[in-house]
């Protein structure tokens, strides 16, 4: 959340076929003797495994049910190697951008900041620099990052800072179990409030850090710390009490972070504002990956959210031009109150289409999305090379900055693109320097995640 921004389907249908003609041929070329039984059958095993649930008679449905991507097949794009960047080339230019934003120059390059110890070891902050703060959007990030590039020692330190600062302990507070979305460097709460969205990354990098790393003990027990917050994304019961508000103090109301009627994630639980969703929170990868990773009983709950955010993405997305607001209603219409930030394609509506192609990356289950990406891209090419990142939805440009992030996010999209213009895109992404300055923390995080994406090193652990 930044409030202070207010802050491919040829390539996967080509390769069945190839499969599929492979296998015909094959068949066809040699004699039932030339193969044992158990040959033959070892030999259809693999291509309905390689293949992911291809729709060949006789296959079974558990592949089916687990979609057609990276979770069922252990495959990954290389988007980088596909437009001809070599292995090594890859490897310097994820590994440089890592230790720019991770380790590099205190005043104009990192957004990662050592911060002491306590009982639990190491601390450490990811900050905005711009907004001289700490959000759980950033720390979360910073997390996922970590433990996509196995820095453990970093993930450890984020994931302390964020448990010993943001974390509401207070059983009487309307946040109690979840993280404020903002504090000071010195970790002084700045808001009393939750944004989802630090919540989502934060439990996906914690079930992933357990499949890697294996889970520790107290804070570091990460399968425990990732299964008692996704009970209460779901379960948590509403809490009233008093909270400080601009001066004074304000009586708050506040549940869990998903509404249950909807099976969608809120912008925010608390009853200061409406009730109602952003786009760029609906990360239906990481809830598919929630209903195996967590609790049995509320398997089926997280994956129907997923299938509500594949249905979400199709009606907030302008026809034409493929843009999302920032924030929408649970039907897809506009937040009309929300202001022009709010009804706009802008900072928050970036990682958007980031969301669905990485879904579409790891599960292959909705078609739909590869028209989205195609749709999104071809209105970029429109506005030529040097396109702004602020747009009404049906595609006026409000604002002409030519942003790292967005360059960055559009890369993204080519996983589920399969126009060829997606190359240029990621040509781009590739041609474009690590962020630095006062526009490095945003910029900079998605532009490291996109790296991770196209480089097939954002993986299912």
């Amino acid at each position: 959340m930044n409030p202070a921004r207010m802050n491919t389907v040829h390539v996967k249908q080509e390769y069945n076929s190839v499969v599929s003609r492979n296998f015909l041929v094959n068949s066809q070329s040699r004699t039932a003797a030339a193969l044992s039984a158990r040959l033959l059958s070892l030999l259809m095993f693999c291509s309905v495994w390689l293949t992911a649930g291809l729709d060949l008679q006789g296959a079974d449905t558990p592949p089916k049910a687990e979609g057609a991507g990276a979770f069922a097949t252990g495959r990954y794009r290389n988007l980088f190697a596909e437009i001809g960047k070599s292995q090594a080339e890859i490897r310097k230019k994820v590994d440089s951008a890592f230790q720019q934003l991770f380790h590099g120059n205190v005043t104009n390059e990192t957004v990662y900041y050592e911060a002491g110890t306590n009982a639990n070891g190491p601390l450490a902050f990811v900050t905005d620099i711009k907004h001289l703060d700490v959000r759980s959007e950033g720390l979360s990030y910073g997390m996922i990052i970590a433990v996509q590039l196995g820095k453990k020692a970093e993930f450890d330190a984020i994931w302390n800072w964020s448990k010993t600062y943001l974390y509401v302990s207070e059983t009487n507070h309307p946040s109690f179990g979840f993280f404020t979305w903002q504090a000071r460097t010195n970790g002084a709460r700045m808001s009393q409030f939750v944004a989802p969205d630090g919540e989502e990354y934060y439990l996906t990098a914690l079930y992933l850090a357990a499949h890697r790393w294996g889970s520790g003990t107290g804070i570091f027990n990460y399968q425990e710390q990732a299964d008692e917050l996704l009970a209460r994304m779901r379960h948590r019961p509403v809490i009233s009490g008093e909270v400080p508000w601009r001066g004074g103090s304000r009586k708050i109301q506040a549940g869990a972070l998903f509404d249950e009627a909807h099976n969608m994630v809120l912008f925010s639980p608390s009853d200061e504002r409406a009730r109602f969703s952003d786009p760029s929170y609906h990360l239906p990868a990481f809830y598919e990956l929630w209903a195996r990773r967590g609790p049995k009983e509320d398997a089926a709950f997280w994956k129907q959210a997923a299938d509500v955010s594949r249905d979400y993405f199709v009606k907030v997305t302008h026809p034409v031009t493929g843009l999302n607001p920032c924030y929408a209603n649970f039907d897809g219409s506009l937040v009309l109150r929300s202001g022009n930030y709010g009804t706009n394609f802008s900072y928050d509506a970036f990682r958007t289409a980031g969301n669905w192609s990485v879904d579409w990356s790891w599960w292959a289950k909705d078609p739909r999305q590869c028209e989205l990406s195609d749709k999104l891209q071809a209105f970029f090419e429109s506005k030529g090379t040097n396109y702004g990142c602020v747009f009404t939805l049906d595609g006026r440009q409000l604002e002409d900055r030519h942003a790292q992030g967005l360059i960055a996010v559009n890369a993204v999209a080519s996983l589920a693109a399969t126009n060829p213009r997606w190359k240029r895109y990621v040509e781009e992404l590739w041609n474009t320097p690590t962020p630095e300055g006062l526009e490095r923390y945003y910029e900079g995080l998605l532009y490291m995640m996109a790296l991770l994406h196209c480089s097939g090193e954002f993986r299912i652990w």
